[in-house]
């Protein structure tokens, strides 16, 4: 996942029907539903196997990339087995971005290696690469201060200090252009996480095109404080760096889309799901590997248990999240002038750790109504219910009115294995995914089968971490 995105929700079309001061308490409605679904999802192995197979047989699926072409055709076929209706791939064009050879190393006060990793979009360096002195920096503000003349020639290293991802992130995404406008040759990010292990985070950078492209790399906590430590002592700090990254012209993908038609009214729709690509280091299994599994377990689980709601539930595995948000845009033209008629949209993107429940983007009736359903979750933990939903991949959605809901963890560890070698299946605990597929499975059900319709507030869309 990327970074938080503000979304303007309008609400719903005129007429979509209001809950009634007589409306059914949903909570004892689907009790009985409720229990088999997650009773099914607790003993459920062939999720967890589905997920093996996309980690261990296919890895990680950056955006341009074989083996994310394999993981759509596999997805493909695993919703065909599954039973799902209608699977398709809705097809749109992706960046291709490739990281190629890279390397940084410290080179005076002394001579070692960094933990490196080249940030999604970078240019290269010149061939040889590049030797700068290094200046350190905590901030912008900072960077601002030494101005120019300081800065000119130079490699700036950002050693913000990780108080939350929001924060943090800036630094990955604008530190680049802001060394630029200095005249700096190069960036170097403090990774975005709390844990120091000498691994570093990649993730997406975004030039501003009216400064110089240089190149940027993350760094480790550990280099990254060590830099700026001997920087504020006065000890002349210097670097060499190369990276040969490049981007090559836009690739063909596309997302991949199963469902269960609505035995009422099939035109209706409540849409789940997560995004299928990742970047090209580790194996994808937190980021977002395991909520699209989840995602179609929940639905396979329906399926397997005869369950049809009343509306059409369809999964979704959008493409290219990571780097360019091109699965959500073509996902939203694909549903065209029919947006009317979906119903919700639910969005995984934040880990598989123990399920804490779900945010929504509603108005307060709304709210009220899916704190009814959530009440059925809190066998799994899964059941609070708080204002404030949404994501990356169906903020196409929310900014034309659907409701939308972010299914919530604990998120303890996610961003100790997010965008790094280390985000690999043996993170995933069978039962804490078992657990999210079980919430996943109620709230898709209730949403799909219930006689009401959600109205969505404004603001009320989030982007996942």
């Amino acid at each position: 996942m990327q970074i938080f995105l503000p979304v303007v929700v309008a609400l719903l079309a005129a007429g979509a029907p209001a809950w009634a001061d007589d409306a059914p308490n949903l909570t004892e409605q689907y009790r009985a539903t409720a229990d088999k679904l997650i009773d099914a999802a607790l003993a459920d192995t062939e999720g967890y196997n589905r997920l093996t197979y996309l980690c261990y047989r296919i890895g990680n699926r950056l955006s341009g990339s074989e083996s994310l072409e394999r993981a759509i055709a596999w997805s493909a076929e695993q919703m065909k087995a599954a039973g799902l209706s209608n699977v398709r791939v809705i097809p749109t064009k992706v960046p291709h971005w490739v990281r190629g050879s890279e390397s940084a190393r410290l080179v005076a006060p002394l001579d070692k290696p960094l933990h490196m990793l080249g940030l999604g979009g970078s240019v290269a360096t010149p061939a040889g690469g590049i030797t700068a002195d290094v200046v350190a920096v905590p901030d912008f503000d900072a960077l601002a201060k030494l101005g120019r003349e300081k800065v000119q020639g130079k490699i700036v290293v950002y050693n913000e200090e990780f108080r939350g991802y929001g924060s943090a992130v800036v630094y990955r995404t604008n530190g680049a252009s802001r060394a630029a406008a200095l005249g700096a040759v190069a960036a170097l990010v403090r990774s975005a996480t709390g844990l120091a292990m000498q691994i570093p985070h990649t993730g997406v950078m975004i030039y501003d095109e009216a400064q110089p492209k240089i190149p940027t790399a993350a760094v480790s906590p550990e280099d990254a404080a060590m830099m700026a430590r001997l920087y504020a002592d006065g000890v002349p700090v210097k670097v060499h760096l190369e990276m040969s990254a490049h981007t090559e012209p836009d690739a063909d993908s596309g997302d991949v889309i199963g469902e269960i038609p609505g035995k009422e009214h099939p035109e209706e729709v409540v849409v789940m799901g997560g995004h299928i690509d990742s970047w090209d280091v580790g194996q994808g299994a937190h980021d977002d590997g395991a909520s699209i599994i989840a995602c179609l377990q929940a639905v396979a689980l329906m399926h397997k248990l005869g369950l049809q709601p009343r509306r059409t539930i369809r999964v979704a595995f959008w493409v290219n999240e990571e780097n360019g948000g091109r699965g959500g845009v073509a996902y939203r033209e694909f549903v065209g002038d029919q947006i009317k008629n979906h119903v919700a949209a639910i969005e995984m993107d934040g880990g598989a750790e123990a399920p804490r429940g779900f945010g929504a983007g509603v108005d307060p009736a709304s709210l009220d109504m899916l704190k009814q359903i959530a009440k059925l979750l809190d066998r799994v933990g899964a059941g609070e219910m708080t204002g404030g939903g949404g994501g990356a991949d169906i903020a196409p959605l929310l900014r034309d009115g659907v409701p939308g809901l972010g299914e919530r963890t604990v998120g303890t560890h996610y961003f100790d294995w997010h965008h790094t070698e280390a985000d690999t299946l043996d993170k995933v605990n069978p039962d804490d995914f078992r657990k999210n597929m079980a919430a996943l499975a109620v709230m898709g059900y209730a949403l799909a089968d219930m006689p009401g319709r959600l109205t969505a507030v404004a603001g009320g869309g989030r982007r996942g971490q």
